[in-house]
């Protein structure tokens, strides 16, 4: 295993801080930090602690999980959530879920999983619950200083050096909130999609669902079942791909597309096909257009939705234009009344303890400037796991980025000139996508396609190791 000494390089970073001598810091030496004890922040442990090295993994809750446990308060998840990509393509590849669970799993069957990869590997001893980060801080050396407290504030602050550190605080619990006139005036119920838990906060109520991701679509769904009335607003048209195609999950359809390597105009012609086959003309029941080919925009997996707008459960209205103290006006200029405005309007990625420069956001943006959404040009010692928005499940995708940053971290000590041609890479990779044309929006920030990604990751791998 790399020595301290090993990862030390001779120019110092421009971006470090220099020691407070009143700051008592404890150093770590070999020991990796993992931030985050989710999917992602699993996967990392797991990986790392196979490769050889210690590891701290701070998890701000009482439990793994992250998103998927719904009892963190930072949780999105919700009582009818269940996986939108299907268990093959959703499973760590070394820890299959059960042979006898549903093709799309309930989120407290994913939170057991987690459970159980976290007892299998013995991941548990390696984190420290109830324990938030307040600082991550880039030292002289590649090292890295972290100061920790626990959650909620209380007690003294802890300061810790390490030789690494890999962020897993995932990137869907900061909501993103749009900005409308009058808002501030409306005397309706306002709500962000992070705060909708069970459909009785929905129950008898007229209400208006802002937002056609994937948790929009399924509150307008849970609405159209329980509240008197549901409007469900969007701003463009998108195309609804049913969860299941030609008697299987719709995903596995496509991945078998994209292993016999068929383009991609041949597979949304495909999809236009099957459509019209299944669905029709989405413009006959009230939705509009989509002004954009298919896998354009991150899939929207829903069956329900344009069966509840058949049936006049859901009233399909444009953007909104502004809100007024009792009434909401479209862009259209029809005005309508909801008592509850659920805005499921996406979140943004937040690393709240850490300087936004040093992953590359110069601009304030809040976007990372990352190669392969994982690396940051300058810190060879830190890593993003789980940063991405892909066609497919998250999690064999974490867990490769976190074995690809293990086996560079190896050859820190041994082999330094590949770990410098690493680098070289990652200067030159920083804004590469991988994935087809997406529209610009906060939404498709990370958005890639899982074959493609995994095609790049693996290219990384091998030429890190000096393999073909």
């Amino acid at each position: 295993m790399p020595s301290s000494t090993d990862l030390d390089r001779p120019d110092p970073d421009p971006t470090a801080v220099p020691r407070r001598d009143d700051r008592p810091v404890s150093d770590r030496g070999d020991t990796v930090c993992v931030i985050g004890a989710g999917a992602s922040g699993l996967a990392a442990v797991k990986n790392l602690r196979e490769a050889g090295f210690g590891v701290d993994c701070y998890e701000r809750e009482t439990g793994v999980g992250g998103a998927w446990n719904w009892r963190h308060d930072r949780s999105p998840v919700y009582a009818s959530t269940h996986l939108i990509s299907s268990r093959p393509f959703t499973q760590f590849p070394d820890f299959p879920m059960p042979d006898d669970w549903p093709d799309y799993p309930h989120h407290g069957q994913l939170l057991s999983y987690f459970e159980r990869y976290a007892d299998h590997f013995d991941l548990r001893q390696h984190v420290w619950f109830g324990t938030e980060v307040v600082r991550v801080e880039p030292v002289e050396g590649d090292r890295w200083d972290v100061t920790t407290r626990s959650t909620g504030g209380y007690g003294p602050e802890r300061t810790s050096r390490y030789a690494a550190v890999v962020l897993a605080n995932g990137h869907n619990w900061s909501p993103k909130l749009p900005r409308y006139e009058g808002l501030e005036q409306f005397r309706g119920e306002v709500m962000h999609a992070s705060s909708y838990k069970d459909p009785a906060q929905l129950r008898g109520k007229r209400v208006l669902v802002v937002g056609a991701g994937n948790t929009g679509c399924d509150i307008a769904v849970e609405a159209a079942q329980q509240a008197s009335h549901c409007w469900h607003s969007t701003r463009r048209g998108y195309w609804y791909a049913p969860k299941y195609v030609l008697g299987r999950p719709a995903d596995q359809v496509n991945d078998t597309l994209l292993a016999l390597r068929v383009p991609l105009r041949v597979r949304q012609w495909l999809y236009h096909w099957t459509l019209r086959l299944t669905v029709g003309d989405l413009t006959r029941f009230g939705l509009p257009k989509p002004d954009h080919r298919v896998y354009e925009t991150h899939p929207i997996a829903n069956s329900q939705l344009v069966y509840y707008v058949g049936h006049g459960e859901i009233t399909p209205v444009p953007d909104v234009a502004r809100f007024h103290d009792r009434s909401v006006e479209l862009t259209d200029g029809r005005r309508i009344d909801p008592e509850l405005v659920v805005f499921a309007t996406g979140y943004l990625p937040r690393f709240e303890f850490m300087q936004g420069r040093v992953l590359g956001d110069e601009d304030g943006s809040g976007k990372p400037r990352l190669w392969l959404n994982a690396f940051s040009a300058g810190h060879p010692t830190l890593a993003v796991v789980g940063l991405v928005q892909p066609d497919s499940g998250i999690f064999t995708i974490s867990h490769w980025q976190s074995v690809l940053f293990a086996r560079l971290l190896t050859l820190r000590g041994t082999r330094p000139e590949r770990v410098a041609a690493f680098d070289r890479r990652v200067r030159a990779g920083l804004g590469e996508r991988y994935s087809a044309k997406v529209k610009d929006s906060t939404r498709h920030w990370f958005e890639v396609g899982h074959a493609d990604y995994l095609r790049a990751l693996q290219k990384a791998m091998h030429e890190l190791e000096g393999s073909k």
